[in-house]
């Protein structure tokens, strides 16, 4: 499917960096966090699916696409982030927001809950960790030891990454690609990643990086105990970076939440399998109380 149209605005967020960021529809707020390199297209099923019943609203990552850089570069933090998502919320007066996250977008939106517990009516966590995800890539914690120096080292070169990037996503029907050597399962969405992958090529890669190592950084294991939010965790069986069993001990530590496994989807679920993940969280904000009101009434 096509992206469906947004309204791009802009704000300055708490620290004066510009963001960009896109609304949709009418009613109850929900607030889309996307995962790190994806744009608001990433959530193209989801905004069609709900955008006649809910207001939709995202952004993109300072640093990233339409937002600016900040000033101080280590202003990069999961909390930066969240920070963001909260000077959102206000820019556009919504006192409280269903919050779904994909990716790092679930650390996101954990930080919010930390800052701003008013904020954050639920979570919905698709495809992410509580935090130090390269911990849990491959289900091997090797992995976590040797990314932070081998990403150090490929920030000193970010102009020859550009490149590479640049060559790697010019090939001719990517979708098909990734799909061939098993990243993404057959029902992911060519036409919706063809055009995430056209934007990823525009970024700058020094600052991409930046924001790998703050990911890699951040942890918020510790606060899952502490929700007192309705929680919904969806995960795909066949996701190789945040998989299957880091979703189960996720669900554990949190008291009360719901989960669902997709058999056959990876780390792209929202984008293979739309209808699965659209249709559980309507049950899940029906039932938690955060059903389709008509605009101003909830």
């Amino acid at each position: 499917m096509m992206p469906p149209p947004v309204e791009e605005r802009r704000f300055v967020s708490f620290d004066g960096t510009e963001i960009a960021y896109q609304a949709v529809g009418r009613g109850r707020p929900i607030l889309l966090c996307n995962g790190l390199g994806g744009s608001w297209e990433a959530w193209s099923h989801q905004i069609q699916y709900f955008r006649d019943r809910y207001r939709l609203l995202s952004w993109d990552y300072r640093g990233l696409y339409g937002s600016g850089p900040p000033k101080d570069t280590r202003a990069l933090r999961i909390s930066d982030h969240a920070q963001d998502a909260i000077s959102l919320l206000r820019e556009e007066g919504v006192e409280r927001a269903a919050v779904v996250g994909w990716s790092m977008g679930v650390q996101v939106s954990l930080e919010m809950f930390r800052n701003a517990p008013d904020k954050v009516a639920s979570i919905a966590m698709v495809n992410g960790v509580a935090g130090r995800p390269w911990d849990y890539v491959f289900n091997l914690s090797l992995v976590g030891r040797l990314l932070p120096p081998f990403l150090r080292g490929l920030r000193s070169m970010p102009r020859t990454i550009e490149a590479v990037v640049r060559q790697v996503t010019r090939l001719p029907e990517p979708g098909e690609w990734v799909k061939r050597v098993g990243l993404v399962a057959g029902t992911f969405d060519d036409q919706v990643a063809s055009h995430v992958i056209d934007k990823f090529r525009t970024l700058d890669m020094e600052l991409f990086i930046r924001l790998l190592e703050r990911m890699g950084e951040h942890d918020a294991w510790d606060l899952l105990p502490l929700l007192d939010v309705p929680v919904l965790i969806i995960a795909g069986s066949r996701d190789v970076f945040t998989p299957r069993s880091a979703a189960e001990r996720m669900a554990r530590r949190t008291r009360g939440s719901e989960m669902m496994i997709i058999p056959g989807a990876t780390h792209y679920a929202a984008l293979e399998y739309p209808e699965m993940v659209n249709l559980r969280l309507e049950k899940f904000f029906r039932e938690r109380g955060y059903e389709a009101v008509p605009a101003g009434a909830g």
